[in-house]
């Protein structure tokens, strides 16, 4: 279905028409490659994951790091592309900011949980849209499955490194983290489930 024409974007306002879809909708909006990505709330079991796995991660941070959810992330020199990851490790100084984009590199770890509706394309094109922006390490989980894999070092606009595996086995999160993250208490939908 289209977009009613008021809601239509202008060359250069794409922000400006995510920030008003977000304030009429409560849709989590996010615009990646160009494109406005829109997200239903996320329901009980992806928001069980995204708490567990920052409640794994926030005793073990240094000092200068936190892990918050909802910071929106900026493509660089670009100011109408952004993301906003389920979990981000950034700079604790960024919580005192009243700056609402945080620069990619200074991202640690990028935490993304799939939701029950998404399309493998628009998973896909999200990780390269992190891996342009050289966001340093992304972790996605998809309790569609019960799996998980950490993308690390970006390069030419791709990840070069992939690790990959299932609820159960650890994640070595890498440097400043230095973690192995357990994935066994992670939930996973529920097949069919809507």
């Amino acid at each position: 279905m289209p977009l009613p024409r008021h809601l239509r974007a202008r060359p250069g306002k794409l922000r400006e028409l995510a920030e008003q879809i977000e304030e009429a909708t409560g849709l989590r909006v996010q615009i990646l490659g160009g494109s406005l990505v829109m997200s239903p709330t996320p329901r009980g079991k992806h928001a069980g994951v995204v708490y567990r796995l920052e409640e794994a991660i926030r005793p073990a941070l240094p000092s200068d790091l936190v892990a918050a959810e909802m910071v929106s992330v900026e493509m660089p020199e670009d100011p109408d592309d952004f993301v906003t990851p389920d979990l981000t490790v950034c700079p604790a100084a960024f919580l005192e900011s009243d700056d609402w984009l945080l620069d990619p590199h200074d991202v640690e770890l990028a935490v993304e949980v799939i939701s029950q509706s998404e399309k493998a394309r628009d998973t896909s094109q999200k990780n390269d849209w992190y891996a342009v922006a050289g966001v340093r390490a992304l972790l996605v989980i998809d309790p569609r499955h019960g799996a998980w894999s950490l993308h690390t070092r970006p390069e030419g606009g791709a990840y070069q490194d992939v690790l990959r595996g299932k609820y159960g086995e650890d994640v070595p999160l890498p440097e400043p983290l230095s973690l192995v993250l357990a994935t066994g208490r992670l939930p996973m939908y529920s097949p069919g489930g809507r």
